[in-house]
């Protein structure tokens, strides 16, 4: 009886993460490494700048421009690096820009982390590193973290899943996760890291499937704006 349910929702799946969507967009030895040696340039550019945006005492009127910092530094990165793609992914109808599916995506991926949220916050030390975290939010404008969120999380996809992707010859959705992890583990905070990489791993596959940055930038800023408000009535 379940069948006719289960088969659609794990066909649209497949479709957000796995069929790949046929494209062409080599680029000549030269191109690649010339965006290969931009892109770990910048890797090791906004680490720096990353661990220090998050070093900054909440409340600190330098935590806004550091955050801006570090998102002209991911934008500079993937803009300099060579040419990115918006992508498109399988549908029944054919071929067509994500939008709705990532977002979905999103969506789905912040009620998991929601539920994980709950289960953390009864771990005093791994609750800690998230609360450190929300004092950010707890300091800070509302719709200024708004924006700074959404700026943020679509300067890391044009670079990680747009240049540090395309530089990646082997294996480029875990290279670009554990990649993206790392830099985030330079906030020394291991939550973040952690969701780092799961929401590298899933973005990473949307990239795979669609040959574009579309729909990781709206997965991540719909995740991320989900979080900034689902976290703190977890961990009140």
């Amino acid at each position: 009886m379940t069948r006719p349910v289960i088969d659609p929702a794990r066909a649209w799946l497949q479709r957000a993460l796995w069929d790949v969507v046929p494209r062409d967009h080599r680029a000549s030895p030269q191109d690649l490494r010339r965006r290969q040696v931009v892109t770990l340039l910048f890797v090791a550019v906004g680490a720096v700048v990353l661990g220090l945006s998050l070093r900054i005492e909440p409340g600190s009127v330098w935590f806004y421009p550091a955050t801006l910092g570090l998102a002209a530094v991911w934008t500079v990165g993937a803009f300099a690096s060579g040419p990115l793609h918006l992508g498109r992914i399988q549908h029944r109808t054919g071929a067509r820009r994500p939008v709705v599916t990532p977002v979905l995506v999103g969506l789905g991926l912040a009620a998991v982390f929601g539920v994980g949220g709950l289960v953390v916050r009864e771990i005093p030390w791994l609750s800690d590193y998230v609360r450190s975290v929300l004092d950010y939010a707890d300091q800070g404008s509302v719709p200024i973290l708004v924006g700074i969120t959404l700026v943020n999380g679509i300067a890391e996809e044009l670079f990680f899943r747009g240049a540090a992707y395309a530089a990646t010859t082997r294996h480029p959705v875990p290279v670009t996760t554990v990649a993206y992890a790392v830099a985030t583990l330079a906030t020394g905070n291991v939550m973040l890291a952690f969701a780092a990489v799961v929401l590298g791993l899933v973005v990473g596959l949307q990239r795979r499937a669609s040959g574009g940055i579309l729909a990781p930038i709206l997965t991540h800023v719909t995740w991320s704006v989900s979080m900034l408000f689902l976290l703190p009535l977890i961990f009140v």
